[in-house]
């Protein structure tokens, strides 16, 4: 999550981006801090420059929200070219080693694309922000240095293919794939597995985040629609959108508003989308959102505080 200080004054919410390629997340946040006219701007879950599609900023106070936001659940559709490895695993790298892939038959992709499907061990890219020993593997990788990262988790619940283009003047063959994972997956550590498990090198050469947890490619704009007319999801909206709600007794308020335990509800209202990763929206009677909670043994519990 990127973030920055500010007072507690100006818009209170969410904001979805269909963010450009040729910049970065970064980028974005400083352009809706102009159009905000609000310094306190974070963005959840970060897009490569390369990248393009929903990306969900925080203003004001609904910048708490993004680190539970970041756990959500995304989908792409992404385009992979075997044939070929690069440095960064994506198409803005140094071209590496490879091997000609236009005689691989279609159904060794479908094979592999399945066995990479699923709860899976996964390395990150060596380009990553991931620390190791304190060093971001992005800055050892550009000083030259060899960090060894090691695979972790991660679930890839949809990895699909939607077309196979040979291009027999190259010898590379593009894959137009959609793939819908869990939080922490890397679309282009996917996309050189694919190209290992078919032993000819392979990259990602584009890449659109189609969803991030209930927010979609419908309700995202363009910057320059933003700047037109500017228009956030206000804070409790954002809230009941991505979490579970419950509307806590009057007389809880002022415990919730000061951060303590409450008794645990038997019942909450789901969000449209998205599960919310154990996390609850607390709101008062008039509709004021309170807190993030969690239910914990012994009660409810807020975690992030908004009152």
């Amino acid at each position: 999550m990127s973030a920055a200080s500010g007072a507690q004054s100006g818009p209170h919410g969410v904001v979805v981006v269909d963010k450009p390629a040729g910049m970065t997340s970064h980028d974005v946040v400083a352009r809706v801090r102009r159009i905000a006219r609000t310094r306190k701007v974070g963005h959840a879950g970060t897009l490569d420059p390369m990248a393009t599609g929903v990306l969900v900023l925080g203003l004001g106070k609904a910048t708490r929200l993004l680190g539970h936001l970041t756990l959500t659940e995304k989908e792409y559709t992404t385009t992979v070219r075997l044939g070929q490895n690069t440095s960064t695993e994506d198409a803005e790298g140094e071209p590496l080693d490879g091997a000609p892939a236009v005689g691989v038959p279609d159904d060794a992709i479908h094979a592999a694309v399945a066995s990479l499907t699923g709860e899976i061990q996964q390395v990150p890219p060596r380009v990553s922000a991931i620390k190791v020993g304190g060093k971001r593997s992005y800055a050892a990788a550009r000083a030259g240095e060899d960090l060894e990262l090691s695979a972790r988790t991660v679930t890839v619940a949809d990895f699909v293919v939607d077309g196979v283009h040979r291009h027999p003047d190259t010898g590379f063959v593009d894959v137009d794939a959609r793939v819908r994972c869990s939080s922490g997956t890397y679309v282009r550590s996917l996309a050189r597995d694919l190209g290992a498990a078919l032993e000819v090198g392979g990259h990602l050469t584009a890449l659109r985040r189609t969803r991030v947890g209930p927010y979609t490619l419908d309700g995202a704009r363009r910057l320059e629609e933003l700047e037109e007319v500017f228009h956030h999801t206000p804070l409790a909206q954002a809230v009941a959108d991505a979490f579970p709600v419950r509307t806590v007794e009057p007389d809880q308020v002022r415990k919730v508003a000061h951060g303590n335990r409450i008794p645990a509800s038997v019942g909450v209202s789901p969000p449209a989308e998205g599960d919310g990763h154990g996390m609850i929206g607390l709101f008062s009677p008039d509709g004021e959102v309170l807190a993030l909670a969690e239910q914990r043994p012994g009660g409810t519990q807020p975690v992030v505080v908004f009152a």
